[in-house]
């Protein structure tokens, strides 16, 4: 396909001014497209927007209020992840007959390597940069057959920044969030991954059925000669294995599998066509916690179905450290171990970070309310999680919730905001102990992100006093 071609006969209207629309905008101007740049957003100003790119120049830029008859000549939107399919706008767009695409679907146009491609309520971003580089150190083989590997996607780099530099020897590895798979048409991985579903976002989705098919997107254009990833332990996925033309490899860190990848104990096990190979023992893995076994079971399963030999996947795994923000070791004082989990942003991704805490833990958490409930994650402390310490928007929702399910009333405790918080820790917390951020909110509200919360936390605990 020429896309060149297909770009430059189309007017585009890219909605949104964050870095995914202006990634989108700048590809479709590189190739001919006409662009029209809008965002919701009436206070923003239009010579800041045109700034951000060398080619905006007469760029044509609509704020705040959208009419319908600036419509008439459009034949495509391009929407960023952030913005809803169901808004007034969008709904708009969809009676004058145009097309609705996301920015993975315009990149995927261009695409002109093989994709691998994760998704998941949690674990995403370690899986994704923990296959990233595997396929980097593989990369590395002279006979890899592989030339350039690209991680891209909702882990922070916009998939078309990046795609007019693949080619046919090149390997793009891409974080897809349930907001990007809503826009998907023709976008088909060579292996996908969905890593498990729980509740999340169902402020953006409204049901947990909705929230479960648009993750299952990713899949849907996969035929018998592409393979996709799943998760035994999650019965949703178990279920959708049958319903897909890709062949479906399973990893499982409950049971063992006859083929695919489990966890035997301590040892990490790959099963197939009636042999077993041990990848390695949970032991040399510098990621803690179940939850990131599962996530190292997922992302070498597919390696190895996209060929890369166990020997290299190895390699890699012992040597991986976690992600920024996620259950990440800061620092230690007075023997009180600080862990960053900032981007524990929902209940079940908290749950995995307490899980994996080995010492008494003073918890930090709350922030925006995703109209998440709190019940399980309260119930997962069992015993370990010392005190309680709540900020945000949801202090009071959760403080209600740990008091009916049994949490000792006087080990909760609400702070002012995080400095707050973390020196609360600090001033209870004795040797031996962690204090662990793991907020199962959103940081909206109080940061810009769950990486400025992040980087804050890691700031504050690093500067208290011995």
């Amino acid at each position: 396909m020429d896309n060149r071609n297909k770009c430059s006969d189309k007017r585009f209207l890219v909605f949104g001014t964050g870095i995914s629309g202006i990634a989108a905008a700048e590809l479709l101007l590189r190739n001919g497209g006409q662009v029209l740049l809008y965002d919701g957003n009436g206070q923003l100003d239009k010579e800041e927007i045109r700034e951000k790119s060398d080619i905006f120049k007469d760029i044509e830029i609509i704020l705040g209020e959208l009419k319908e008859e600036v419509l008439e000549d459009l034949d495509v939107a391009v929407l960023s992840p952030g913005v809803p399919t169901d808004l007034a706008e969008v709904e708009m767009m969809r009676k004058k007959g145009m097309e609705i695409w996301g920015e993975i679907e315009l990149a995927y146009l261009f695409e002109r390597g093989r994709i691998l491609a994760v998704t998941g309520t949690n674990g995403k971003t370690t899986t994704t940069s923990l296959l990233g580089a595997i396929m980097e150190h593989a990369a590395s083989v002279a006979d890899s057959g592989i030339r350039k590997v690209k991680v891209v996607g909702n882990i922070g780099i916009p998939y078309t920044s990046v795609v007019e530099d693949t080619e046919e020897t090149s390997v793009t590895v891409a974080e897809i969030s349930s907001f990007q798979l809503e826009t998907i048409h023709t976008f088909c991985p060579q292996i996908s991954a969905i890593l498990n579903i729980t509740p999340d976002h169902l402020n953006r989705h409204h049901t947990m059925e909705a929230y479960e098919q648009a993750k299952m997107r990713i899949a849907k254009n996969q035929g018998k000669e592409q393979t996709c990833i799943l998760n035994y332990e999650d019965a949703v996925l178990r279920e959708f294995a049958g319903r897909i033309k890709a062949q479906t490899v399973f990893f499982s860190s409950s049971r063992k599998l006859q083929q695919g990848m489990y966890l035997d104990g301590e040892q990490i096990v790959w099963a197939w066509n009636g042999e077993q190979t041990v990848l390695c023992d949970t032991s040399e893995l510098q990621l803690i916690g179940r939850h990131n076994y599962e996530n190292v079971m997922a992302a070498a399963a597919m390696a190895i179905m996209f060929g890369i030999s166990i020997a290299q996947i190895r390699e890699v795994l012992i040597r991986f450290t976690a992600v920024a923000h996620r259950i990440e070791y800061v620092v230690t004082k007075r023997g009180v171990r600080f862990y960053n989990d900032s981007k524990g942003t929902n209940p079940d991704a908290a749950i995995q970070a307490v899980r994996a805490m080995k010492w008494p833990t003073l918890l930090i958490g709350g922030g925006y309310d995703k109209d998440s409930e709190y019940e399980d994650w309260i119930l997962s402390f069992d015993g370990k999680v010392k005190k309680l310490v709540l900020l945000g928007a949801t202090r009071d929702k959760i403080k209600d919730t740990a008091i009916r399910m049994g949490y000792p009333r006087n080990d909760i405790i609400l702070a002012e905001n995080l400095e707050d918080a973390v020196n609360i820790c600090y001033s209870q917390a004795e040797s031996g102990d962690a204090v662990l951020l793991s907020p199962a909110c959103a940081s909206w509200g109080m940061f810009q992100n769950y990486e400025q919360r992040g980087d804050m936390f890691k700031e504050m605990a690093r500067a208290l006093k011995e």
